[in-house]
């Protein structure tokens, strides 16, 4: 008998089957068996796995002539053997320590399950799982969901191991549907007497582009989606009532978005039987609960709760297209102040509070130095309700260091409330109900002491109108305009105008040892040229630096007395794996220097399909930006 079963489900996965397999067979933990059942496949994936099992007997197959992944689960199940049980889906990886760690856990502490953390895997980068980063910030032994209730939110199968007799005494099996693994994963932490959690990465979940979890707005998917919501719902509130409303939030928050996605795109033609489906389930969901989802979510939800699918559909688009402004009011003072309300016909009022989601959402309109100030009019609005009934409002707006919190006044008005068309990220325009601003920078106020110290101020914005007040960051879109003015040098410091990674306008104080004096597209090249104060010996590199992982491209420059120039070759950059990937690119002649960009300019270029363009990071340096699709969501 051997120690640990995987069980490896597999339909037309050939392309990941190998590697699946590889990451099996060389574990450290080496008295496994794998169970790899064939769910009808349609490619080359059977022979893959006879060929694995032919060189290692401990890899074997069984066959099904289809019925879902459900199925294939309980039957590699019924043929499993050893102590303990684990699940592998066969696109994905599993690191090589993972199941020796995952079952010496377990034998030293006697729990039922030990699960781990997860990291998504897409082309050959990682990055961490949202739904598990949490959950897992910690190594935990012998807890449960009800002490630890992040693990409501670890409702797959794959990153765990299970005692056998854990297992059977449960009888626990698979539903043979989509989301089948969510209602079993969860009857097995809230049936287990206990349960350890392992901090580190035993499991690398893939992202494809047609795997179930992209499907997401298909029908079937979506009463699939819904079966497994309502079978969890109703164990949970049986079993650990106070993990519930976790899990209701959650739901609400990821299920209940999809099924309105669903049901707005399907709109009149949509299954009864789905729409029931959603309604039972939110049958049980509390009322303070309802107010955990955004407004316009909330109102969505309702909506779908009532089965009001033509005024879902409307008002679906209505939000997709930023024409939901719902009037904002307030009816006095509750417990802990005034209370505000969106106000939409569609919505009951006990479902309407928005006190605790109340923002400004701020954007520069225009900035650039004129006479010598630095100069912007901006916009702002409160999130994105029609504000128009507080009347006129006192504006402030002001410079902040991050570092020392000094401040810098820059204007205070008092203003009406307007309407304004603002243009979009997608080229359309919406029409905004909010409150301008506008402000003047006198580099003259930044004293000696102030200049020494290189610090990062923050463009700041208050809003005082009808009992509210609200302050936040000036952000606002990153690629809309105005472009970033250049910088300015003052009593031996270069003030920096600069745009954050979010959005976020400020002024950096800095030096600079190098200089980019011009920065433009030439076929799928970025030409750069500027200047160095010491140029110092040899050749210098462009050097490029992704942030978050470190990835590192270099490229040849060439050093004329002060003058450097280089090509950064576009296409032979590394495509991306998260939505907005930024590498820093650095002047690197045996010391690294980070160029202070000059120039106006952020070309752009379009190359094999990949939207590249050239900025300026939040320390007024070069950045290479590339637009890319967002990653799906998980569920």
């Amino acid at each position: 008998m051997p120690i640990l079963s995987v069980v490896v489900p597999f339909h037309d996965v050939e392309e990941y089957l190998g590697p699946c397999l590889d990451s099996l067979t060389t574990q450290t933990l080496r008295d496994i068996e794998v169970i790899c059942v064939d769910d009808g496949s349609r490619d080359g994936g059977p022979a893959v796995v006879e060929a694995r099992w032919a060189a290692d007997p401990r890899v074997r197959l069984v066959r099904q002539a289809g019925g879902g992944v459900g199925r294939a689960r309980n039957l590699g199940v019924r043929h499993a053997t050893g102590r303990y049980l684990a699940f592998v889906d066969g696109d994905d990886l599993v690191p090589r320590d993972a199941f020796r760690r995952l079952v010496a856990s377990l034998e030293s502490t006697g729990s039922d399950l030990a699960c781990g953390n997860v990291m998504r895997l897409h082309r050959d980068q990682l990055v961490p799982s949202w739904a598990h980063r949490q959950a897992f910030a910690r190594r935990l032994e012998r807890t449960h969901i009800t002490r630890h209730p992040l693990l409501v939110r670890d409702r797959m199968l794959w990153n765990k191991v299970y005692r056998r007799s854990f297992w059977d005494a449960l009888a626990l099996t698979f539903p043979e549907r989509l989301y089948e693994d969510q209602p079993v994963a969860m009857a097995a932490h809230v049936g287990a007497t206990s349960v350890d959690v392992l901090k580190a990465v035993v499991y690398h979940w893939r992202r494809r582009d047609w795997s179930v979890t992209q499907r997401s707005l298909e029908p079937g998917n979506v009463r699939d989606r819904l079966l497994s919501v309502l079978e969890t719902a109703t164990l949970l509130a049986r079993r650990a009532p106070g993990v519930k409303r976790r899990f209701d939030r959650d739901t609400l928050d990821i299920d209940m978005s999809v099924a309105v996605a669903a049901v707005a795109r399907t709109g009149p033609a949509t299954d009864p039987a789905l729409l029931d489906l959603a309604a039972r389930y939110l049958d049980g969901v509390a009322p303070e609960d309802w107010l955990s989802l955004p407004y316009r979510r909330r109102l969505l939800t309702h909506l779908l709760h009532r089965r009001r699918v033509e005024e879902l559909a409307a008002v679906y688009a209505e939000e997709r297209e930023g024409r939901l402004r719902p009037p904002l009011a307030s009816t006095g003072f509750g417990l802990g102040g005034r209370r505000w309300y969106g106000r939409h016909p569609a919505l009951p009022a006990h479902l309407s509070e928005v006190t605790d989601e109340l923002d400004l959402e701020t954007r520069l309109l225009s900035t650039g130095w004129r006479d010598g100030l630095l100069r912007g009019e901006g916009w702002m609005s409160v999130g994105r309700f029609d504000a128009r009934s507080l009347g006129r409002a006192r504006v402030r707006v002001w410079l902040r260091e991050r570092c020392t919190g000094d401040t810098v006044p820059l204007s205070e008005d008092r203003v009406m409330p307007a309407s304004l068309g603002l243009p979009q990220e997608d080229g359309g325009v919406a029409a905004e109900h909010g409150f301008p601003f506008g402000f003047a920078f006198d580099p003259a106020t930044l004293s000696p002491a102030r200049l020494a110290r290189r610090g990062h101020w923050e463009l700041r914005v208050e809003l005082r109108a009808g009992g509210l007040r609200l302050e936040a960051k000036v952000a606002g879109p990153r690629w809309l305009p105005p472009a970033v003015p250049p910088p300015v040098r003052r009593a031996g410091s270069w003030l920096v105008p600069v745009r954050a990674g979010k959005g976020v306008w400020g002024l950096r104080v800095r030096g600079a040892e190098a200089l980019i004096g011009e920065c433009r597209i030439e076929g799928g090249d970025l030409l750069v040229a500027g200047e160095l104060t010491d140029p110092g010996d040899g050749e210098p590199v462009l050097r490029l630096i992704r942030r978050g992982d470190g990835e590192e491209v270099y490229f040849p420059a060439t050093l004329d007395g002060h003058v450097f120039s280089g090509r950064i070759r576009l296409g032979d950059i590394e495509p991306p794996v998260g939505r907005v990937p930024r590498w820093d690119v650095l002047l690197d002649q045996g010391r690294k220097l980070r160029p202070l960009v000059r120039t106006r300019a952020r070309p752009a270029a379009t190359v094999a399909g990949r939207r590249f363009v050239a900025d300026r990071g939040d320390d007024g340096c070069l950045m290479l930006v590339e637009h890319c699709p967002p990653m799906e969501n998980q569920r």
